[in-house]
């Protein structure tokens, strides 16, 4: 290979692999250097026999570098400073030499060579999935497409070009199905390396993936106008978005809807007809919450920061709508504002506040302004008590830290006892369900009697004495034992 043919190889790799040139040269100079020293390895190995009756011979092996001698070489007889290889970077022309003599590919020999080519190969694998790791791993997050290559137990196999991804099944929307050839879009969700290959991960499931969908469908999100704040999604079935306005001018809710809502379609079509809640964002919870939990109507809104927790109160009519189905309304809303909500009536509220109240009084070393303060804080049950660090609870109600230590210790104890009773309580309600679904048992068939016993059929002492047998031709005596 002449100077300019090994320029234009190097300039190849570099553009279709992303691999530097520097370290391409570099990793060149490396393969020649194993070469040089392999050959010169080989050449004292075989200059150095074994000593034996039989006729002098050297037998080459392998070792575990993949250097060949079986005799031992002195390493101070092969130094790094007697070894010079340098690749011109402009005309590539090479230039090796061991000590004063100069070398050329026949001297080193093909064994050598073949040496020097493998660790060339394997340098360059191992600068490519460093290329690919680094890449892949900044786009985390970032929406791309592919086609689908191959699908394999419910996974898809989706080549973005020069690498390959994978789709699990558990990273599909829930229902959709993929083919082979199919353009499909996801997000970069993990890029981790396997060995010496890199592996990318994507998703459909993502929050990210809807807010991906967004900043491409709506170009007022792109060009930074409209912000999304919050995503909140149970893939195909329920999505929230908080996006809020820079410009006052501009309807944050209304631009990423659009007329008849021809921009928002374009998303659900991509989601498999999951809905969209689009919410308008707002620093205060107390307007936030509300928004969230739309179309529900809210009554009042109580924040408890020390438990992060926000209790919600809505009319009877309005409780099923707040929650949602299988609770998925308040679920969502939850994870959008970042806080825990309970939705109550006004009449949940006050049992609720009862009941602690008679649970709180039976702590250690409290006193009825403590219970209170538990109330006004937030706190309803004793696990919303074991949450605390004792140093925290002895600050709040005055305690020592000692007496903060049992109040909390006997708060998980009971706890625990609560929670028992709950599963025991839930057990004989489902018990007790399926005893009233079971099918009401037949009456069970009665025996057929002969005219003998038909006779005491309808005697009042037939429960307490048993019925005399009676033998084939022998008559039954009458009640009191008289005859008929």
């Amino acid at each position: 290979m002449n100077g300019q043919d090994l320029i234009r190889g190097v300039d190849l790799l570099n553009r279709e692999k992303n691999i530097p040139r520097e370290l391409i040269f570099t990793s060149i100079e490396k393969a020649l250097r194993l070469a040089i020293t392999k050959w010169q390895i080989t050449t004292q190995a075989a200059a150095k026999p074994k000593k034996t009756k039989k006729k002098e011979k050297v037998e080459v092996l392998p070792d575990a570098n993949g250097l060949p001698p079986t005799v031992e070489i002195d390493p101070d007889e092969i130094k790094e400073e007697d070894i010079h290889v340098n690749i011109d970077r402009q005309n590539g022309n090479i230039t090796a030499r061991y000590k004063d003599e100069i070398l050329s590919p026949e001297t080193v020999g093909r064994i050598a060579a073949q040496s020097a080519k493998q660790l060339m190969i394997q340098n360059f694998r191992e600068a490519e999935s460093e290329q690919v790791f680094n890449e892949y791993n900044a786009q985390k997050g970032d929406q791309l497409q592919g086609v689908v290559t191959r699908l394999e137990k419910g996974a898809a196999t989706i080549s973005l070009g020069k690498v390959e991804a994978l789709l699990p099944r558990s990273e599909q929307i829930p229902g959709e199905t993929h083919h082979v050839g199919e353009r499909v879009k996801a997000v970069i969700l993990e890029v981790r390396r396997v060995g010496h290959r890199v592996r990318i991960v994507l998703s459909r499931t993502h929050p990210d993936f809807v807010r991906r969908l967004f900043e491409n469908e709506i170009p007022e999100i792109g060009d930074r106008t409209i912000e999304i704040k919050a995503v909140s999604r149970e893939a195909g079935y329920r999505s929230k978005v908080a996006v809020t306005s820079i410009d006052t001018k501009v309807d944050c809710v209304g631009a990423c809807v659009g007329v008849r809502g021809s921009r928002i379609k374009n998303i659900v079509d991509e989601l498999g007809g999951e809905r969209i809640d689009i919410v308008r964002w707002n620093d205060s919870l107390q307007v936030l919450i509300p928004y969230a939990l739309q179309p529900a109507v809210v009554e009042e809104v109580f924040l408890y920061p020390k438990l992060g927790r926000a209790i919600v109160l809505v009319k009877d009519d309005q409780l099923s709508l707040a929650i949602g189905r299988r609770g998925q309304n308040v679920r969502l809303a939850s994870k959008l504002v970042g806080w825990d909500i309970d939705i109550m009536t006004h009449d949940e509220l006050n049992v609720v506040i009862e009941k602690a109240e008679g649970w709180f009084s039976l702590l250690p070393n409290i006193t009825s302004e403590m219970v209170e303060g538990f109330i006004e804080e937030g706190f309803l049950s004793y696990e919303d008590i074991t949450y605390m660090e004792p140093a925290q609870l002895a600050e709040m109600t005055g305690l020592t830290e000692g007496q903060a230590e049992d109040l909390v210790a006997f708060a998980e104890e009971a706890a625990e006892q609560v929670e028992k009773e709950k599963l025991a309580q839930q057990e004989l309600t489902e018990t007790e369900e399926e005893d009233d679904a079971a099918p009401a048992p037949m009456p069970a068939a009665k025996p057929k009697i002969s005219e003998f016993e038909s006779l005491f059929s309808n005697s009042s002492n037939d429960a307490a004495e048993p019925k005399t047998q009676v033998a084939e031709g022998e008559s039954a005596p009458k009640d009191g034992g008289a005859s008929e």
